[in-house]
């Protein structure tokens, strides 16, 4: 977005510097400059406006604003703040903002920052100062009444809006869509698990190697934000809050999180906040046909109509008193996903597996050598080569295949399925059994062999059975050796 501007600002220079240069008829009548026409066209009955305003370290976000046309009393107003991307265009929640401005609120959306923000790297409290300065830039506009502007997020903007509005007195309320009172790896993780587990997989992939693997990830920063405090900052939020969920959330908990919500809201003192679930809606909100894996065009029904009663009621002081009906089922639980120790951090992670690589290496290697040489020996065992081999298998494979299904994204493939168990897995889990099988029928044999085997070929099996005995927890880790 930034680029347009600045290539149509050069345009705009380029014509006006030859202009300002030659001197204007003294006496000409000029016709008034006709005003540009606004980036997201006026919808039927509103009116729309663009405006400019900055955000965090002085990027100047650009959005519109819609509303319905100058009324006598001055209106609320709500700033709209996105989900996950980069640069998402504010025309991707023009949808909601039709709607909600048919419902006689003034509405802010504007385009989502690039600076500051990827797959990798992104900052809550840089996006929620962006919030913060939309929220101001809507109470400054003619027929907004300053003290009723709220804000509201989805998704993304279920962890961003909150945080905000815990900075913000100016902040009338708050609502949230797919919100989040959990950590984003905590969420991450149930939405990927899922999708595995639609896909027809389960056992030990999906319940302990999937898991262990976005911890990895976040250890290793390929997860920006990954346990942010949604429940520390819930706890300083002192607004009315409206939390909306669709029975259908693929993305979200969506039994899961209004109790966290309603649990962190109360212990901060906060007893102002409704939930509402609507049913054969997704994650947005939207209507779904087929349970959440299509995203609608339409609202779900009556999801506008309660923003706008919700917000006129909170705005004129009738405000709820902890309003939330049980939430909806969902087929599985949301798992625990706490910060990795010591001994399963990333470190120790990349540790254990350059020494799998160089032991399980070694062993073919040395043989190798030994052979150009001339100089071979008996091995100690037969079963030697097979712990170097499937152990550097098992090892390698894991990695690439956990690697493989978190780059898939929201709908992985796990493959071919046996028993619900992915092809690729089992074979990884049979790699697994045949190191350790082989390790200790390596380490019996070199018993047996006793002071008769060779000082070089001691410290190449030796290094092996090293390998061998530390990839059993390895493989128990991950999910290899579990059922």
């Amino acid at each position: 977005m930034r680029t347009v501007l600045s290539a149509l600002l050069a345009s705009f220079l380029a014509l006006l510097v030859p202009a300002l240069l030659v001197p204007a008829p003294a006496a000409a009548a000029r016709p008034a400059a006709a005003a540009p026409a606004p980036s997201v066209p006026a919808p039927a009955g509103l009116t729309s406006t663009d405006v400019s305003f900055k955000g965090h370290g002085g990027v100047t976000l650009h959005g519109t604003v819609l509303a319905k046309p100058k009324e006598a009393v001055a209106r609320p107003g709500v700033v709209l703040v996105t989900g996950s991307g980069s640069g998402v265009p504010r025309e991707h929640l023009l949808t909601e903002a039709v709607a909600f401005a048919r419902q006689g609120l003034a509405v802010l959306i504007y385009d989502k920052r690039t600076e500051g923000y990827s797959g990798f790297r992104r900052s809550y409290d840089e996006l929620a100062v962006d919030a913060a300065a939309a929220v101001e830039a809507l109470r400054a506009r003619p027929g907004v009444d300053r003290s009723k502007v709220g804000i509201w997020g989805l998704s993304e903007g279920g962890w961003v809006a909150p945080l905000a509005a815990s900075r913000s007195d100016a902040t009338a309320f708050v609502i949230v869509v797919g919100g989040n009172a959990m950590s984003p790896l905590r969420q991450q993780t149930w939405n990927e698990m899922s999708g595995l587990r639609r896909a027809g997989a389960s056992g030990s992939l999906v319940d302990r190697g999937k898991r262990n693997f976005n911890r990895f990830g976040a250890d290793t920063g390929l997860f920006a934000e990954a346990y942010f405090d949604a429940q520390g900052v819930l706890e300083r939020v002192d607004q009315p809050l409206l939390g909306i969920w669709g029975v259908h959330d693929l993305q979200t908990p969506p039994g899961d999180n209004p109790p966290l919500f309603a649990e962190a809201l109360r212990r901060g003192g906060n007893t102002h906040y409704t939930f509402r679930y609507f049913a054969d809606a997704n994650h947005g909100a939207h209507q779904t046909p087929d349970k959440g894996i299509t995203h609608g065009e339409a609202l779900a029904p009556g999801y506008a109509e309660l923003v706008g009663s919700w917000v006129r009621d909170v705005t004129g002081g009738r405000l709820p008193n902890a309003d939330a009906p049980a939430p909806p089922k969902q087929d599985h639980p949301s798992p625990d996903v706490p910060r990795s120790a010591w001994w399963e951090s990333a470190w120790t992670q990349t540790v254990v597996f350059a020494f799998f690589l160089l032991a399980f290496a070694t062993y073919p290697v040395w043989a190798l050598v030994r052979r150009v040489r001339g100089r071979r020996a008996p091995p100690v065992s037969r079963w030697a080569r097979l712990v170097a081999g499937a152990g550097a298998g098992a090892v390698l494979g894991v990695f690439v295949y956990l690697f493989y299904l978190m780059s898939a994204g929201r709908w992985p493939d796990p493959g071919p399925l046996l028993g619900g168990e992915p092809l690729v897995w089992l074979a990884l889990r049979v790699l697994a059994v045949a190191a350790i099988a082989a390790t200790v029928a390596t380490a019996l044999a070199w018993r047996r062999a006793g002071r008769s085997v060779p000082r070089g070929e001691r410290v190449r099996v030796g290094l092996l059975l090293t390998a061998g005995t530390v990839f059993l927890p390895w493989a128990l880790y991950w999910g290899l050796l579990v059922p």
